[in-house]
Formats: structure tokens, sequence, C-alpha cells
């Protein structure tokens, strides 16, 4: 195959992935007339349509998607190969992309990373801090962290902190209106604030667990929230019981501004872990990563 036809091929897959001219042009740093026109010299050699154009949208044909499922995995090789010669290098190069919900960015990555970024002034860490699920594969991240029952069994998973444990709390202004619950039934008479979650869409169910016996309960109250802080602050506003990661409470607790509830029924999660495919050849910066973040407690 000819190096033009490589790289347009590279140009019609950045525009099948992207869903848009304009995206893609951004990102390969071209001009989108300049793409468009090697798009369709693409489509005028090969004798067919690869791409359904409207005024609004860009999506791949048939053709197009057999393309992208048997081209692109070949050509993210290459690029991951030629990544890998990095390795010659003396120091870590690059940048790594991240996606991470807002608590695990604060909590584990910032601390990290503000010891070892100063050290190596050629790579670059973006963070992209969702709640959501997502394929890392297909929005092109390097890695992700969630806690360890959230990683996909087909992914590498680096355990990067400790177990971590949920708490259920509410504040002195709220229990001024009503006493504390003493089960988890007693749940149902409270008023309680909701987390949505992103990927699902639903209302998260609240997991509580004592000894061997587990609860998957539905509390209803008037807010819904779909972060953290929010959570932390409404809890704190008095607008309800809540029941959140222990450490985002731990200070208000301390201080007297949150009181905890059933604290025999608090259950422990598996700590955040970071994960990438198992096909990834790991660069000298993201290697450098991972060996940072590695969490090496007990």
């Amino acid at each position: 195959m000819a190096h033009e036809n490589l790289n347009d091929l590279l140009a019609f897959i950045a525009v099948a992935r992207e869903r848009s001219f304009t995206k893609a042009a951004a990102q390969l740093g071209i001009s989108q007339s300049a793409l468009s026109q090697t798009v369709r010299g693409l489509e005028a050699r090969l004798g067919i349509r690869l791409l359904t154009r409207t005024t609004r949208s860009v999506a791949p044909t048939e053709a197009g998607e057999r393309l992208m499922l048997t081209i692109a995995p070949r050509l993210e090789e290459v690029e991951n190969e030629l990544a890998a010669l990095s390795e010659l290098r003396d120091k870590p190069s690059g940048t790594i992309r991240l996606t991470a919900s807002e608590h695990a960015s604060n909590s584990i990555l910032m601390p990290k990373l503000a010891g070892l970024l100063p050290d190596y002034p050629d790579v670059r860490v973006e963070i992209n801090s969702e709640n959501r699920l997502i394929d890392i594969v297909e929005q092109r991240y390097d890695a992700g962290v969630r806690l360890g029952e959230q990683v996909a069994k087909d992914m590498i998973a680096v355990r990067i902190g400790p177990d971590v444990r949920m708490v259920l709390v509410g504040s002195p202004l709220y229990f001024d209106k009503r006493p504390p619950p003493k089960t988890p039934q007693e749940l149902t008479e409270h008023l309680c604030i909701n987390l949505r979650l992103p990927t699902l869409g639903g209302l998260y169910a609240w997991e509580l667990k004592k000894g061997k016996r587990e609860l998957n309960v539905r509390v209803d109250g008037q807010l819904v929230v779909n972060g953290v802080s929010q959570l932390l602050n409404a809890a704190l506003s008095g607008l309800g019981l809540a029941f959140m990661l222990e450490d985002v409470v731990r200070e208000p607790v301390a201080k007297g501004l949150l009181k905890p509830v059933l604290e025999d029924w608090w259950p422990t999660f598996s700590g955040y872990h970071l994960y990438y495919p198992s096909r990834r050849q790991p660069s000298p910066a993201f290697a450098l990563l991972v060996d940072t973040l590695r969490y090496e407690g007990r």
C-alpha cells in the first residue's frame, strides 16, 4: 500500500471515530476541507462510499464499519509498537490520558502526581474526572481508575489504594427533627439523599452489610445528586441521610458536623485500581506512573 493510502486510512478512521469532520480535523491538525478531500479521494480509489454525510452528522456506512473493525486495530498495534521504541530514550516522556472519578482523582492521583511530575518534566498527565464507567479503549484513554469490583476481567488491574468503607451519616440539624435509625428497615421513614448513577441513569441502591448478611436498600428523599461534593454539602445542610465514602466525611464527623448511624452495617469494598488493556505495550512514562501509583500497603 502506498504511503498516501495509509495516511488516507488514518484520516478516515479519525472521522469515523469522532463522527465529525470538524473534530477529526482539529485532532489531526489539518483543515476541514483538506480532510474532506482526503476521505473523498480514498472513497474514489476504493470505489465505495465509507461515510454517510448529512448537514448535522457523519456516520460510517456498512463498508466503513467493516473497514474500521479490520484496519483500526492493526493500525493501533503499529502505533503502540512505535510508541514502545521510546523505551530506548533515557528519560520517560509523553502524555498519559487517564479517566477517574472525582474522589479517586483527589484522594489518590493528585497526591502521587505531586511527587512524580516535578522530577519528570517531559511527562504530561491528562485526567478526565467523571463518575460514569466508560470504554477506555474506545475513548482512547491509556488507563482508568475505578474500585476493584468495577474493573472488567479482561483488563490488567493494579491496586493503587487501600480498601474503602461506605458510611451512613446525617447532620445534627437533621436529627433535631428525627431520631437516628436503629435498623436498615427504618431508613424508609427517613429523608435520604439519593445518588444518580451516570452510566445506567438509575439511583444507587445503598449496599449495606452486617457479617454475611447483605442488603440493597432503595431509599427515598427530596434530593437527588450525581456528585460526591454535592452529596456531602447536602448532608451538612441537613437535607437528609447520606451514604458515602468514609474518608470524605472523616473530618466533618470529627468536628461534630455529621453523625454516624447504623455503623454495624457499613460495607467495605476493594480499593481503587489502575486498569488498562492487557495488550497495551507500556511506554517508559506509563510504566513509571504505574510504579508510582502502585499500593504497597496491607
